[in-house]
């Protein structure tokens, strides 16, 4: 039997759009460092039923695989570094955030 990964629960902000995690107290946030490392499968299944039932907060709520580290979970796939950047064509908001640290 296959060993259950790290994971946090992401999902899109419905409103804005931006790409969030959720938080061990039931919050929401944009910080990846802030979100909840969940290392038991059956609570990650529940955690992510209670994101999809969140219809007027969240859309596309899933299961991330993560690597924990010093800094925070970190993404085990390029996709989720992607999604986590925010987009590479804009010169504002995430993108020029992370060129001025």
């Amino acid at each position: 039997m296959p060993r259950f990964t790290p994971k946090v629960v992401t999902a899109n902000a419905l409103l804005e759009g931006d790409v969030i995690y959720l938080a061990a107290d039931d919050s929401w946030t944009r910080d990846l460092r802030a979100a909840e490392v969940i290392e038991d499968e059956a609570i990650a299944q529940l955690r992510l039923l209670d994101a999809q039932r969140q219809h007027d907060r969240v859309v596309g709520a899933y299961l991330a695989d993560m690597i924990p580290g010093p800094q925070g979970p970190q993404p085990a796939h390029f996709r989720e570094d992607f999604r986590r950047k925010g987009p590479s064509n804009y010169a504002h908001g995430k993108q020029e955030d992370a060129a001025n640290v």
